[in-house]
């Protein structure tokens, strides 16, 4: 599984992208078909202090799976992201078993 980090209009330090990449090889004990998975980090120009916007894109055989989440950290918005990713992967597992 490839991790690809990308943050645009800031400069991510090493602690955030090592947090990502740990967070997201959580997720492939669920779905073991990952073929790669894009990390997308953005902070939006807003007078909200939920700001930081989380998106992944995961490939898998013949489709991507995109999440995207808004929070006050990083850190937050990748938990929350990483999460319902975890959630529509096991529902597509289930109706990939299901189907036969």
């Amino acid at each position: 599984m490839n991790i690809n980090f990308q943050s645009v209009n800031y400069t991510a330090d090493v602690k955030l992208i090592e947090f990502a990449e740990k967070r997201i090889q959580k997720i492939s004990q669920f779905y073991v078909n990952i073929v790669d998975v894009y990390v997308y980090t953005k902070v939006e120009n807003t007078s909200d202090r939920i700001n930081k916007v989380v998106e992944l894109k995961i490939g898998i055989p013949g489709d991507y799976v995109v999440v995207k989440k808004k929070a006050k950290s990083f850190e937050e918005a990748i938990n929350s992201a990483a999460d319902s990713a975890e959630r529509v992967l096991k529902r597509r597992k289930e109706k990939q078993r299901q189907l036969g």
